[in-house]
């Protein structure tokens, strides 16, 4: 369970975030598709892990890294 939280679901959070200052910084539109579709995988992933470890060990994912806001908006409501 431990490496589905920190192996997946906390990198995950951690690729989300630093696309997402990359993508305020970036002005070039091939680089920015790109990365946005880095971070959909990203969200893709995240959501993935989340249901795992809620599905298998009964327990609710909290966000480490992303707001519950940022999280709610790709996860759903906590």
């Amino acid at each position: 369970m431990e490496a589905l939280k920190v192996g997946g679901a906390y990198i995950e959070e951690l690729d989300i975030k630093d696309l997402n200052e990359w993508l305020e910084k970036v002005d070039n539109q091939d680089i920015r598709v790109v990365f946005e579709n880095l971070r959909k995988g990203s969200e893709n992933h995240l959501r993935a892990f989340v249901n795992n470890i809620e599905k298998n060990g009964g327990e609710k994912y909290s966000p480490v890294i992303l707001s519950e806001e940022e999280y709610s908006e790709i996860v759903g409501p906590n």
